[in-house]
């Protein structure tokens, strides 16, 4: 009987199923890498040999779009991580890898604090009708409001009280804290009639009910928007520091290869490909600790 006990209590592996769905989504995106890949080149081929323009019906379509100044070769980008990254400078790879840490480091940063506060707006409004129907409206306005006319404003801000670094987390927290409190509020609210209407029987308390009920009922919901969340605040980092002036990270390489982009298109290329990648990176952190979290979840799906 025991034995049975605690076969039963010990967590199962994940099934056939699910390991084969990952090897489909894994193949399907070198599938999507190579078509783009294959339309980037072809498009290029296309372009060079009609002359970079193509009548139709009398009508020319310019395609200077697909010229090496303009659009560089698949080839020419991967070659140029290779390449210094100024005259007599490090390779690119290198200047990458350090502007793409400190990135790195102010998005983490935006992301914890953005995900606390979406996490306590949510917590408030799932106790309190009141505040969800004056509070909510404001905060699904906040996200109206682009970006970059924001960031140049808590720049200043935090410039005048001497602390400049500080508004590039600030920035990347305002992108992560709306999916947060909006899937964190869903998943709150969405439990079962039947199962709060039975924990209010048992009388129990509106932590209780929180922590055995509402809170594992949100995981799968909190963290879809911590995945969102997380490329977001790269998102905001890098916006971030485009303004702010700081030197280190990738949002002033960008804006820097960005000027002399007609000299060597492929190492503006390159650079958004890292962001890309550190991007990519951060999500599949997210997703890696949701499997441990809730391992539930992920061997019950279908």
């Amino acid at each position: 009987m025991a034995a049975n006990t605690a076969q039963s209590a010990s967590p199962r592996p994940a099934s056939p199923r699910i390991q084969g769905g990952q090897l489909r989504v894994f193949f399907f995106s070198l599938i999507i890498i190579a078509v783009i890949g294959i339309l980037w080149e072809g498009g290029k081929a296309f372009a060079s040999a009609n002359g970079y323009a193509l009548t139709i019906g009398g009508t020319t379509i310019d395609l200077t779009l697909f010229n090496d100044a303009q659009l560089p070769h698949l080839a020419d980008i991967l070659r140029a991580f290779g390449e210094p990254a100024q005259r007599n400078g490090e390779p690119l790879y290198q200047m990458l890898i350090s502007a793409g840490w400190f990135t790195l480091w102010s998005a983490v940063q935006g992301f914890f604090f953005g995900g606390i506060i979406g996490f306590i707006l949510a917590l408030i409004f799932a106790h309190s009708r009141l505040m969800q129907r004056g509070l909510l409206p404001y905060v699904v306005a906040s996200q109206t409001v682009p970006i970059l006319a924001i960031a140049p404003m808590i720049v200043i801000w935090m410039g005048r009280v001497g602390n400049v670094e500080l508004a590039v987390p600030i920035i990347a927290a305002y992108l992560t804290f709306f999916p947060v409190t909006i899937y964190t509020l869903r998943g709150l609210t969405s439990v079962s009639a039947n199962a709060l209407e039975l924990m209010q029987t048992y009388a129990a308390s509106p932590v209780q009910i929180l922590i055995k009920l509402r809170l594992p009922n949100a995981l799968p919901q909190i963290f879809t928007a911590l995945k969102i969340s997380a490329t977001s605040s790269v998102v905001g980092a890098i916006i971030g520091e485009l303004p702010s002036g700081i030197q280190n990270g990738l949002g002033i390489a960008i804006l820097n290869f960005a000027r002399y982009y007609n000299q060597s298109p492929p190492r503006l290329y390159a650079t958004i490909v890292a962001a890309g990648l550190i991007g990519i990176l951060f999500f599949a952190a997210v997703a890696l600790v949701e499997r441990f979290v809730i391992r539930w979840h992920v061997n019950e799906s279908p």
